[in-house]
């Protein structure tokens, strides 16, 4: 017997490129102790690729459709559709059906069976693509299984099934597919067994889905299933719908809808023991395969059977702990505005410069606050910050707290240890910093940058990696400098003060975001402005203007053969030394940085020139300076005309001179932070140059796939396994997938947080507030940096931002993103520039379409679409 049919006996997980996931999957069940599968054979993969080989029209079609993308989406329907008839009308060759009939022969020809695919893409540890190929049930006789074979291979070429294949980055060409022929179920009932909660991503709770009939109901959305919750062997939830219709199996073949009985429609599928029993068999399926399944099962007789188990792909891992305890971990990339994954030395460096141990999970870090949470004075510290950083964080902390059964909170009069007495906490007190403090500040990161980058200069080896932890430290200090944190949280105080009293003394609301516009320092807005003067340079030159819109800024030194291209490109090349370090998502050491890619800013000057007057940058400094000059002079007479007006006013004016001249440090010790990086990156990259030459790498960012210190061994050892590239690779790729959660906790339960919508329209999308003012125009939705085509007046709806998207701000007059706080780089930007902003609004780039017209309301923190 050759390897083109196989019985399940004689498969097991090793054999996934023979007869792909699902194939597999059965092989691994049907060896499990007291879990009964029905029997059955997989037709390999081998097969279906023996197929496309010998049909040379199939191949040049495929050829066709590798090339396209998930827009063309007329051509994917038309090339799919002329290879499933192609693939259809092929006739299985003799060996195969010899084979095919002995396995039909052992198991009962007459016998009815369910025919399903098995990619080799499908039901893997990263991607399930469930449901993309066609399942047929109850199919009777030899000819009717060879026919619908052929169907499902040919489902493979679907429209949908090839559409998620490009999506997923899978080339069609390269995608196939194996058969899987099981002996069909006729169950009194059936459903899906989830192990982990699929609602909340809970690992220690399980979810299952039960319907009268064939699972198809469920499947199809023909009928609500009923759903049990179990946890630790008790049902915690039961939800029993009403179930009007089942599909069953005709005598003959073939299934169809019928009406379930008024009597049973309303009844409890699974009994309670039912249920429990079914809950032991998932678990037992979870611990064999080692992670959290997605499980078809079919009762009959009161016994069940599985047909089918696959990994549940969609939901985030779990930060690791050292110890079986409950554990609470916050995101780390929403509070920085960066929530894609990172690649392995992007978060090994990240881990490293880190004010406090953070953990790994999906490609994203997290920072552990059980204790943070446990003890009553750092409690109200962390929700505190957390809050201002993103409230939906801080009401998610505020949901734990309330449940009094995960973490044990210490109440609020026990005693904190010795170690933590004595000091007040920054984050209360509101010092009379003198504005000279962040000149300072600003003066030694500039000197201590400059040192770094002599320095590192003539280092290479081993003193290169000893060097950059070195330097690490000096870095780690000055983020923990209690000065610059001082600093920071005293402008943030003082705004937060400033918002309460003005509106409980005046009835003014957010008065303190028109105060925060055009501070001084502020390097973010700065660099946004700056690239104003840029496109100043460039404007009066329509030969370098026309030059800019046709090529890509790799070619800037071609600009001196057009009149005026000397000085245009002198003024890019000045903005790159001052910024060149900056990029989207800089905060991952491995993205390109606008120095490397130059092609990156020319859009944005292009778009600069297009809707900005000239000495905008100037006109719009002033302008918001007045404003905030302005409001500041209103509130105060204001406020004198008050019942003990004079103090009010004074203790006002400190507060708006502590905004004035402290705020706009805030985004300084990011610029620090990518400003090293950017160093640490070049030096690295030279190790890179001599590891590619040396044949060590095959290429110089094979690098971002290794930590630091795994860098650091392969280039003492000259030696690295390209396997562990070729794996980072793959499981990076799957992190980008994956949607990361603000708070997870140790069971692996997503813990959402919600707004409160106290008298907003019903309709409102509703967020957090934190740049005044209302403001509508039409609603530009964008994922990337590099897709943004904005037009003067347009409002920037998109996940997050951070100080690369400043320079964009310029031509937009409103702000709508899925992740911030107060705090966050969007949000202190839009105050600066004036622009309405509404944040944190959960699945903002879903709810609104681009293109739509949509109202912004800056000061009551919700969005309209009109």
């Amino acid at each position: 017997m050759t390897s083109y049919v196989l019985g399940f006996q004689d498969i097991d997980k090793t054999k996934v490129i023979v007869v792909g996931g699902k194939g597999a999957n059965l092989g691994e069940l049907s060896k499990i102790d007291g879990i009964r599968v029905p029997d059955g054979f997989c037709i390999s993969i081998e097969v279906f690729q023996r197929i496309i080989r010998e049909t040379p029209s199939i191949r040049e079609l495929l050829d066709q459709l590798s090339l396209l993308k998930t827009e063309d989406r007329n051509h994917i329907r038309a090339l799919s559709g002329e290879i499933r008839r192609l693939i259809e009308r092929i006739t299985i060759p003799a060996d195969i059906q010899g084979e095919i009939a002995c396995h039909l022969s052992r198991l009962g020809e007459e016998k009815a069976y369910a025919i399903r695919s098995s990619s080799t893409a499908e039901d893997s540890p990263t991607a399930s693509f469930a449901g993309q190929q066609d399942t047929y049930l109850n199919i009777i006789g030899k000819d009717l299984i060879l026919k619908h074979v052929s169907k499902c291979w040919a489902s493979l070429y679907t429209e949908r099934a090839v559409t998620y294949q490009i999506k997923n980055g899978s080339d069609p060409r390269k995608v196939a597919l194996a058969v899987v022929v099981q002996k069909m179920i006729f169950p009194q009932a059936a459903g899906i067994l989830f192990t982990a909660d699929p609602a909340t991503s809970n690992r220690k709770v399980l979810s299952i889905d039960a319907g009268f009939g064939l699972g198809e109901a469920l499947v199809s959305g023909l009928v609500n299933p009923d759903v049990y919750k179990v946890r630790n062997s008790h049902i915690i939830g039961k939800k029993v719908a009403s179930k009007k219709l089942a599909v069953l199996a005709l005598q003959d073949g073939g299934t169809q809808v019928q009406e379930i009985e008024p009597e049973r429609q309303n009844r409890q599928v699974l009994t309670d023991e039912q249920i429990s029993k079914l809950g032991h068999i998932g678990r037992r399926i979870e611990e064999h395969f080692g992670q959290p399944q997605d499980i078809e099962w079919c009762l009959v007789d009161d016994a069940f059977d599985i047909v089918q188990s696959r990994p549940i792909t969609t939901i985030f891992p779990i930060p690791e702990a050292d110890d079986h305890e409950n554990h609470v971990y916050v995101s780390v990339g929403h509070q920085q505005m960066m929530t894609d994954a990172l690649k392995p030395l992007g978060l090994s460096i990240r881990q490293l410069t880190a004010a406090r141990p953070m953990t790994e999970a999906g490609g994203r870090l997290f920072v552990d606050v059980t204790q943070n949470l446990v003890s009553p004075a750092q409690r109200n510290v962390i929700i505190n910050v957390l809050g201002k950083s993103d409230p939906l964080i801080r009401n998610a902390l505020m949901t734990i707290l309330q449940r009094e059964d995960f973490i044990k909170v210490l109440p609020d009069d026990t005693k904190e240890p010795s170690s933590s007495q004595g000091a007040p906490s920054p984050y209360q007190t509101l010092n009379d910093y003198n504005p000279q403090i962040v000149l300072d500040l600003i003066k030694s990161s500039q000197e201590s940058i400059e040192k770094l980058d002599r320095d590192i200069q003539s280092l290479s080896g081993s003193a290169l990696f000893d060097f950059i932890l070195e330097d690490i430290q000096i870095l780690r200090k000055s983020i923990l400098d209690s000065r610059s944190f001082g600093v920071i949280m005293t402008a943030m105080n003082a705004a937060s003060w400033i918002n309460e009293k003005m509106m409980s003394w005046l009835g003014e609301k957010n008065a303190a975001d028109t105060l925060s516009r055009s501070v001084p320092n502020n390097i973010t807005s700065q660099m946004g402005l700056e690239l104003m003067d840029v496109a100043d340079v460039i404007r009066p030159h329509a030969e370098v203007v026309h030059y800019l819109q046709q090529v890509k800024a790799s070619d800037l030194d071609e600009l001196v053969q057009f009149d005026g291209g000397r000085e245009s490109r002198e003024a890019i090349y000045t903005y790159l030394s001052k910024y060149g370090m900056r990029c989207p998502g800089e905060i991952d050491i491995t993205k390109p940085r606008w120095s490397e890619e130059p092609a990156a800013l020319v859009p944005m000057i292009l778009a600069n020139i297009k809707t900005c007057e000239p000495n905008a940058s100037h006109l719009r400094f002033e302008r918001g300076r007045h404003e905030a000059l302005n409001q500041e002079q209103s509130l105060l007479k204001r406020l004198r005309e008050l019942p003990d007006g004079e103090q009010k006013a004074q203790e006002t004016k400190r507060m708006i001179n502590l905004v004035r001249n402290l705020s706009g440090y805030r985004e300084y010790p990011k610029y620090d932070i990518v400003s090293r990086y950017f160093i640490y990156k070049q030096a690295l990259l030279r190790e890179a140059e001599r590891l590619e030459q040396a044949g060590v790498i095959l290429e110089k960012e094979d690098i971002y796939y290794l930590t630091f210190e795994e860098l650091h061994d392969v280039v003492r050892t000259q030696k690295l396994d390209q396997k562990i590239i070729s794996r980072r690779k793959d499981e990076h790729q799957a992190n980008e997938r994956l949607a990361p959660p603000r708070v997870i906790t140790s069971d692996g339960e997503i813990i959402g947080g919600e707004y409160k919508r106290e008298s907003l329209p019903a309709d409102a999308i509703v967020g957090l507030a934190v740049s005044s003012g209302v403001v509508e125009g039409r609603a530009r939705v964008i994922f990337k940096i590099d897709d943004a085509v904005l037009e003067n007046g347009d409002i920037l709806v998109t996940p997050f931002t951070d100080p690369s998207w400043t320079p964009l701000f310029v031509a937009i007059k409103g702000l709508v993103t899925e992740v911030g706080g107060l705090m966050t780089h969007g949000a202190v930007i839009a105050r600066e520039y004036g622009l309405p902003a509404v944040v944190g609004v959960e699945n903002a780039t879903r709810l609104i379409q681009d293109g739509q017209r949509i109202r912004v309301h800056g000061t009551e923190g919700y969005v309209e679409i009109l």
